[in-house]
């Protein structure tokens, strides 16, 4: 669709938060249009690694989620815009020229109460929860061990080594008080961080 618009050029694609990320490396392009739930590496924290070894691509999160938490995150990991998927082709390109003009674009059902309260760096009155207490390495291998990946998978994917993935692992376990895979596949189905 994108590839229709005579000023824009579609470089590469990627299935996933890591390929993304491998992309952006070796293309280095003007824009990022990303997901926010994908395998292996989600959005956010591709978002976050990108902006921060290539600050000058802009992010755009296309994504289904509406709830400001995945809002917030996105916009504090270095998203300039964001998009729900129902949006026409017409909003799309709208989003896109207006992030790549240098100006953030937020969907227009996006609530303005959860963009100025982020823009004005106000804290949300919620209390912490055992979620927010993960550190995004935690987050990384909880996905991945619902996604089904065994430990030997995960180190080859996060380049780490398998007494850290043990070690991240219990720590979630802990903090989020579950005690088995299963029970953490179910958590992060209710987050949406996989799908079904």
């Amino acid at each position: 669709m994108l590839s229709f618009e005579v000023d824009f050029e579609v470089v590469k694609e990627a299935d996933d938060g890591l390929e993304a990320i491998c992309r952006v490396e070796k293309y280095v392009p003007d824009l990022l249009l990303i997901d926010l739930s994908m395998p292996r590496m989600n959005g956010v924290v591709a978002i976050r690694d990108v902006k921060k070894r290539y600050p000058e691509t802009k992010i755009i999160a296309l994504t289904v989620h509406k709830a400001e938490e995945y809002i917030h995150a996105a916009l504090k990991a270095g998203a300039y815009g964001y998009v729900l998927k129902d949006a026409t082709q017409g909003e799309l390109v709208l989003a896109i020229r207006t992030v790549l003009a240098d100006k953030p674009y937020f969907r227009p059902g996006v609530s303005v109460k959860v963009i100025e309260g982020y823009l004005d760096g106000k804290k949300s009155q919620k209390t912490t929860s055992a979620w927010d207490s993960l550190s995004q390495r935690q987050r990384q291998i909880l996905k991945l061990t619902a996604e089904g990946h065994k430990n030997i998978e995960i180190v080859e994917y996060l380049f780490i080594s398998l007494k850290t993935v043990e070690k991240h692992r219990a720590n979630l376990m802990k903090k989020l008080d579950l005690h088995n895979a299963a029970a953490l596949t179910s958590f992060v189905l209710e987050k949406g961080l996989v799908s079904r």
